[in-house]
């Protein structure tokens, strides 16, 4: 019998096919399921063909070839713009400032996600703005507040809060960034817009709650949130009220520590806390 006249079965394995897609992807990004599925449907059905000569092999190899490559491409295509996109985020540089005060630092790391309060607490940052400035409010279990440029060298006993910069920041509010303890928070005074103050700053210390305290405030919480304020606790009366724009990382002793120093009526420490604030990221 000639080899010509003997029965040739092909067969592909659907698993060959995915460990390609593997090594292809080599920019970290995840296999795209939907091309895994039309790789697989190809493979069913070529396997189900048996092939009698060699010239008939060939045309299936043929039709093969064509429906796996067309697929390779969309995977590859698809693989590659998808890990543009993974890259490009977490390329995004995280940026870290300490504000240094005479109890200690407090290190803060400024979300992403709040682009325009971020940019400009940096901008004020590096041109030293901060410095010699006072944490000149401080309320024990809400927060302390800070940033306010009549601060600077001010009387003692002379009321601050109300100084500023000329210009406000629009609102960035976001739901996933909340008043857990910790929070860097942006002040403001009251307007419809709700916008910022362009220095005025407040980092939540807020106190532990209970879920019943929470469920009585008539607000919606995300597990998250629920976790955070029943642990760790914060203010969450004031969320999507004023921007959130950061977080401390390390320091969280030196928040408690402030929190906790003695305060004249209108809540002004009885001694100056000075603060400087450098970009360390």
């Amino acid at each position: 019998m000639h080899d010509a006249d003997r029965m040739v079965a092909v067969k592909i394995k659907p698993m060959y096919i995915i460990l390609m897609c593997l090594l292809i992807d080599d920019e970290g990004a995840y296999v795209n399921t939907l091309n895994l599925f039309c790789f697989s449907y190809h493979c069913k059905q070529i396997n189900r063909m048996q092939i009698n000569t060699y010239s008939q092999t060939s045309k299936v190899f043929k039709k093969m070839n064509r429906l796996t490559l067309t697929s390779l491409l969309m995977f590859v295509c698809l693989s590659f713009s998808f890990a543009q996109t993974t890259t490009k985020k977490s390329s995004e540089k995280e940026h870290l400032v300490a504000i240094t005060t005479d109890l200690g630092t407090i290190k803060i790391k400024l979300y992403n996600e709040t682009p325009q309060h971020r940019d400009n607490f940096l901008k004020l940052a590096n041109e030293g703005f901060y410095d010699s400035l006072l944490f000149h409010r401080i309320i024990k279990s809400f927060m302390i507040q800070g940033g306010d440029p009549q601060s600077k060298n001010a009387a003692a006993g002379k009321a601050l809060g109300g100084g500023d910069v000329g210009y406000t920041v629009p609102a960035e509010f976001n739901p996933a960034l909340f008043h857990k303890k910790g929070a860097l928070c942006a002040a403001r005074t009251e307007n419809p817009a709700k916008a910022s103050s362009g220095c005025q700053f407040y980092i939540a210390q807020g106190k532990v709650y209970t879920n019943e305290e929470l469920d009585r405030m008539g607000k919606a919480f995300t597990p998250e949130q629920r976790k955070a304020y029943t642990t760790v606790g914060g203010v969450p009366f004031l969320d999507m009220g004023y921007t959130v724009y950061g977080e401390v990382t390390e320091g969280m002793d030196v928040l408690d520590k402030i929190a906790a120093v003695q305060t004249a009526p209108g809540d002004r420490p009885l001694k100056d806390l000075m603060m400087t604030v450098k970009v360390i990221q």
